[in-house]
């Protein structure tokens, strides 16, 4: 908050004044004093607006990184060769789209071969069944005709797995990232093809300090903006926050929700966040212009009913854009100088200045 220091403040001036105002003297007239020379001297034309009890928050600045709600990396589930690519970087595409294919032909002939033998094993597991209910073989021979028959099946399925897998489709609708394949390549189970990110929602992730986490609840707005769009201001939810604290850092980890329709906003994103913390219903507060400070101790000028310069220290609580919260030392309704302070005295008369020039103050 900037402050500044009155030239009348220190006890020597102090001390000074209030002996000055005692023996009656009148003040000298400066080119800042206005209006007509009367018996109590020289008037002093002043901006003054009312303490008022008003909703206010403390605003926490902090920094948070903007991350995609759904995001991630594609890659192949089984070997093979690339046999099309089905997407171009940057696509938007929709869940279960084809992204990728490898060559399947191997894939299908040795479905084929598992679906012939699996249905050899079951024609002579079915005879095996009754010859052994006719006790025409023995334990043995039947055990064994079944185990064939199971692990025919189980290879039928593993192979129908290999033909899927040989087509990649998109988990979810999202935009693809930059392709790092090519038809024709031969690739290995677990190779990277690509990214898809839903760029629709996004997260902001912050790390909130400990003393601030009592403050802060979940279906909190947050406002922040980014260094792409400094000028616009973007908002988002908080729906997490983190049950346990850094131990190194102490602070919580929390998320927030945002909507991102025109998809503006990208993961990695800086966000410079400003989060409210210290809710309060109803506190007394003034302009910040308004404060005079004095070493440790704040000032201010409050206008009499007699429309004469009165001092008062004051304890201040929370600083906000412009205005800050009084703790003690007025009352509400009390009209505080905003302007023109600088030049003024205890007792001084005061002459208010009209709506036009308090209401920059009032906003």
């Amino acid at each position: 908050m900037k402050r500044f220091v009155h030239p009348l403040i220190s006890s020597t001036v102090l001390a000074l004044v209030s002996g000055w105002i005692a023996s009656g003297c009148k003040p000298a007239e400066t080119p800042s004093a206005v209006g007509a020379k009367g018996a109590g001297g020289m008037v002093f034309q002043v901006v003054a607006v009312e303490a008022r009890l008003q909703p206010v928050a403390e605003v926490v600045s902090l920094v948070g990184t903007v991350t995609p709600n759904e995001s991630v990396e594609i890659k192949s589930e089984t070997d093979g060769v690339v046999q099309t690519v089905a997407f171009s970087e940057g696509q938007s595409v929709e869940a279960g789209a084809l992204l990728l294919a490898l060559d399947h032909t191997k894939f299908q002939a040795a479905l084929q071969e598992s679906e012939a033998s699996l249905e050899l094993s079951r024609a002579n597991f079915e005879r095996a069944q009754q010859m052994f209910r006719g006790k025409l073989i023995a334990q043995q021979e039947f055990d064994q005709a079944s185990a064939t028959f199971q692990v025919n099946q189980s290879a039928v399925e593993l192979r129908r797995r290999l033909l899927k897998d040989a087509r990649i489709v998109a988990p979810f609708s999202g935009t693809t990232g930059a392709r790092q394949i090519s038809p024709g390549q031969v690739i290995s189970r677990n190779t990277p093809l690509t990214t898809l990110v839903d760029l629709s929602v996004m997260k902001v992730e912050l790390n909130l300090p400990e003393r601030f986490l009592g403050q802060v609840r979940i279906g909190q707005k947050v406002d922040f903006y980014v260094d792409a769009y400094p000028k616009e201001r973007f908002s988002g939810e908080v729906y997490f926050i983190s049950p346990q604290l850094d131990p190194g850092t102490r602070t919580a980890l929390v998320k927030a929700r945002v909507a991102n329709p025109e998809a503006r906003l990208r993961g990695g994103m800086l966000a410079q966040l400003a989060l409210s913390v210290r809710l309060r219903e109803s506190a007394l507060v003034i302009p910040e212009p308004s404060v005079i400070a004095s070493g440790e101790t704040n000032l201010v000028f409050v206008v009499s009913p007699q429309n004469q310069a009165v001092m008062r220290p004051v304890r201040l609580g929370m600083r906000l854009a412009g205005k800050v919260e009084v703790l003690s030392g007025i009352e509400p309704g009390e009209k505080v100088v905003v302007e023109g302070g600088k030049k003024i005295f205890p007792g001084a008369p005061l002459k208010l200045s009209g709506p036009e020039s308090t209401a920059p103050y009032l906003q």
